[in-house]
């Protein structure tokens, strides 16, 4: 089983950019769909992005996909998050997970094998 460490958080005026990653050590990581979700404070855990095992297909929460992009390279074993044009409400901890199963509703719901610890994201206006 892969492990994942996230980095990448801070503090960002709105409208900023930053770049999450999350690497990953372990069992082979091209064998993992990955993904991002965030958790803001009072809030349930909800899906962001999600990348193939290919890299070929990504995924979004739709209010997202034109600010955020997914991307992953299977040789440094690390799956990133840019985020851009950031917003206040876009505060939350993010979280990396992956799953050995394609991308489907499960996913979605966060039904994953295996997450990271988190990196706070924190956007002032």
């Amino acid at each position: 089983q892969v492990r994942l460490v996230e980095s990448g958080g801070g503090l960002v005026q709105a409208g900023g950019s930053l770049r999450l990653s999350c690497a990953a050590s372990g069992r082979t990581f091209s064998a993992y769909t990955m993904g991002w979700f965030r958790q803001a404070p009072g809030k349930e855990r909800e899906f962001v992005a999600a990348i193939s095992m290919s890299g070929d297909n990504t995924f979004y929460k739709d209010s997202l996909k034109d600010r955020f992009t997914i991307s992953r390279d299977d040789v440094k074993n690390t799956v990133y998050l840019q985020m851009d044009r950031l917003k206040p409400e876009d505060t939350a901890v993010y979280y990396c997970g992956a799953s050995s199963s394609d991308y489907d509703f499960d996913f979605w719901l966060g039904h994953l094998e295996v997450w990271g610890q988190g990196t706070l994201v924190t956007v002032s206006s």
